[in-house]
């Protein structure tokens, strides 16, 4: 069952490493989204840009890990990551998106680098 704005997640649970967001979805099936994940694809304007020619790839994440997490409300949370990176409000609906699309959008992310001559490796 997709969220939409106004269906939270149960719960959100960053692993001990910091490095893993485990997201409990209303009907308790859960997504676990990699903070690099989290962070290369963040919804800011500083990743995305204002236009799809605007998006950035960003390269060098392999190693962040989540900071903190701070509730926007109720549709969205702002996720600190430890390079200091906290622009980004993953809304409900686009945590939902990450979860149901992780492998695809993780393998366009990929192939991205490669094409880009970028590494996930700093």
């Amino acid at each position: 069952m997709p969220m939409t704005a106004s269906a939270a997640p149960r719960e959100l649970r960053v692993s001990p490493d910091r490095r893993t967001l485990t997201v409990v979805l209303p009907d308790g099936a859960s997504d676990r989204l990699t903070a690099e994940m989290l962070r290369v694809l963040s919804p800011s304007a500083e990743v995305q840009g204002h236009s799809p020619e605007q998006r950035k790839t960003i390269g060098g994440k392999a190693n962040v890990a989540i900071a903190d997490i701070r509730p926007i409300g109720n549709y969205a949370v702002r996720i600190v990551f430890d390079d200091g990176h906290d622009s980004g409000l993953f809304t409900w609906s686009y945590l939902a998106d990450l979860g149901e699309r992780r492998e695809a959008l993780w393998q366009a992310y990929l192939d991205e680098l490669k094409a880009k001559g970028l590494s996930r490796e700093r």
